[in-house]
């Protein structure tokens, strides 16, 4: 169905005799649904939500300048301070997985440039985000402040520690690795909560773990190998 529009899309848009380069709004929502069609439903994303959030959320904002001609492609890319914005793929699979509910609110460990949180708040009722680095959660809130995210509060802070004021959370996500879970991230989910985490050492093997609280216990199982940033842990104040 998708792959209909698309194709309906580019033939109104070359009978009209538009433009289709980078300085045309339109080729960033062709180039989107490519993405949504290729990348995503191709491997197997199914939930509607999922994708409904992935066509409608602009990536290349969240992208620096330099790289936005590669907004869509198939891989991650760099977003400054030595991080980058996840491939698409990974952004869509983690959101799946944790079968969100319009009523769900979530604690997102490393907002980066903020795309993933924007997904999220495409789904859920709430999303609260926390990034160590600054610059980049200054300027995520920013961009995210401009696009009406009413539903998403950004907080520059250790990750580790998680957000314990506004918790417990219905679902956990984690898009940098820590070399074990955090304690303080399973203390703040709701009984019946989810995670999805990517853990390993940086460098060597990490492996995508989905965790989910039944009874106070939190059990765990491996998804996916993956490659992330570490987690960098915050520096007391003395």
């Amino acid at each position: 169905m998708l792959r209909k529009i698309s194709f309906l899309l580019v033939f109104v848009l070359l009978l009209a005799g538009v433009n289709m380069s980078a300085e045309n709004p339109q080729y960033y929502i062709l180039e989107r649904q490519r993405m949504v069609e290729r990348q995503i439903e191709a491997r197997g994303i199914k939930d509607s939500r999922v994708l409904k959030a992935m066509q409608k959320v602009p990536r290349h904002l969240f992208i620096p300048e330099e790289n936005r001609h590669s907004s869509y492609a198939d891989t991650p890319l760099p977003i400054g301070e030595g991080q980058t914005i996840s491939q698409p793929y990974i952004v869509a699979f983690m959101t799946e997985i944790l079968d969100l509910d319009s009523e769900d609110r979530i604690l997102e460990i490393g907002t980066g440039s903020g795309y993933q949180a924007a997904i999220l708040g495409e789904i859920a009722k709430e999303v609260y985000t926390i990034e160590i680095i600054p610059v980049l959660g200054k300027r995520a809130e920013k961009l995210l402040k401009k696009l009406e995210y009413e539903n998403i509060y950004v907080k520059i802070g250790d990750g580790y520690k998680g957000w314990p004021e506004d918790a417990p959370f219905d679902a956990v996500i984690v898009t940098c690795a820590p070399e074990d879970i955090p304690r303080a991230l399973i203390n703040q989910l709701k009984e019946g909560g989810r995670m999805i985490i990517p853990v390993g050492t940086s460098g060597g093997v990490q492996e995508l773990v989905k965790g989910v609280k039944d009874k106070g216990r939190f059990k765990t199982q491996d998804v996916l190998p993956v490659r992330f940033v570490p987690m960098v842990r915050g520096k007391d104040k003395k």
